[in-house]
């Protein structure tokens, strides 16, 4: 995979330097090894305090107000509608609904390094989702590969970056990976309300399961890898768990299926089209 340099960026909204942490953008040689290696990186720094409590307090907005949201969204999870006290809050297209979620997906701080990741001079924005788990709440999220969900679009040039708005440790459910899994080609797609370890009946027979949590503090984020195996466990502490997933992929990638809209509201594209327009803006440079 090449890996792209960039220069590095700060951001200078008027308020305290001191605030701000040095930006990746740029994955180090070890972390880029890792990613390659194993699927996965993190934890990555990418948004300081004050940020995170922008953020926050957007994704609790849209939140408190998801059924009159509902119908402007991509998608609400439907397991967690009908059962919300047993599955995780999830929806996409928080962007759609909220401004600070909508700036959230051009910020370099997190596009500079999904770039260099996936070794491409341009990025596009495929779609964000929300993950929200409150204190002590059952629900998990299956083990599973990003790609089994998105085979509408091809090549397989897509990355995932998921930025913590609370600290997540492995108490209280943080992401954990399968190192080496991207590389052991597609497997089936599963239901959001499935049993954590559903995947494993369909795993190669070869494969090493060797499941790795990687805690991280509000503000940082991992980076993995379309087909990296990854779910989370439930949330057993007394605080939340919320997580902004930002998914991108390489500017070439087009339509694999142009039958119906690749997301919901969003124009038809049709077969062998670019996946582009104003819902699948590039975002970097």
């Amino acid at each position: 995979m090449a890996a792209r340099c960039f220069q590095n960026h700060r951001c200078d909204d008027g308020g305290d330097a001191s605030d701000l942490p040095m930006m990746p953008p740029q994955l180090s040689a070890d972390q880029l090894a890792a990613f390659e290696r194993d699927g996965f990186v993190g934890p990555i720094d990418v948004l300081p305090p004050r940020d995170v409590e922008r953020v926050r307090a957007a994704v609790a907005e849209v939140i408190a107000n998801l059924e009159t949201l509902r119908d402007r969204l991509y998608e609400v999870e439907h397991a967690f509608t009908e059962r919300p006290g047993e599955v995780v809050c999830h929806f996409l297209g928080g962007f759609r609904v909220h401004p600070v979620l909508r700036d959230l997906i051009f910020d370099p701080r997190a596009t500079a390094v999904c770039a260099q990741a996936l070794g491409v001079e341009q990025l596009r924005f495929w779609h964000d989702q929300v993950f929200a788990k409150p204190p002590r709440h059952p629900g998990v999220v299956p083990w599973h590969q990003d790609y089994s969900y998105w085979t509408r679009t091809t090549p397989a040039c897509h990355v995932t970056l998921n930025l913590m708005l609370d600290d997540a440790s492995v108490q209280s459910g943080c992401v954990q990976f399968v190192p080496g899994s991207h590389r052991w080609g597609l497997l089936p797609k599963l239901p959001f309300d499935a049993p954590l370890e559903t995947i494993r009946a369909l795993l190669p027979k070869d494969a090493q399961w060797a499941p790795v949590p990687v805690p991280v503090r509000a503000g940082q984020a991992t980076l993995h890898h379309s087909h990296t195996l990854h779910g989370s466990e439930q949330n057993r502490s007394d605080h939340w768990r919320r997580a902004v997933v930002l998914n991108y992929m390489g500017a070439h990638v087009r339509v694999a299926d142009g039958s119906s809209p690749l997301l919901r509201h969003t124009k038809m594209l049709p077969s062998g089209a670019l996946v582009e327009g104003e819902d699948f803006p590039l975002v970097w440079p």
